[in-house]
């Protein structure tokens, strides 16, 4: 446990930290799934759409230091090789 009044003070910053960087993530995991359905629907055009909404909430997850950059770049690359497929 946290003894020094920094060490406290750290551990309270992580907490706060800790949440938001939770719910950037969770938020780009929706947006990510979405794409998933899209694809397994069939709907190009859907997919199409929903790959151009996850692609700069991916990349703020990178600027925020939620995602490596290459992380969200495969990521990105592989969603739109498989969109790309479709049809």
């Amino acid at each position: 446990m946290a003894n020094t009044p920094q060490s406290k003070k750290r551990a309270r910053q992580n907490e706060k930290r800790f949440a938001v960087n939770k719910a950037r993530r969770s938020r780009i995991r929706t947006y990510l799934r979405k794409v998933e359905e899209a694809i397994e629907s069939g709907n190009k055009d859907d997919a199409t759409a929903a790959l151009r909404a996850a692609q700069p909430e991916l990349m703020r997850g990178v600027t925020k230091g939620v995602f490596h950059k290459n992380t969200a770049s495969r990521k990105m690359s592989r969603l739109a090789a498989r969109v790309k497929a479709i049809g």
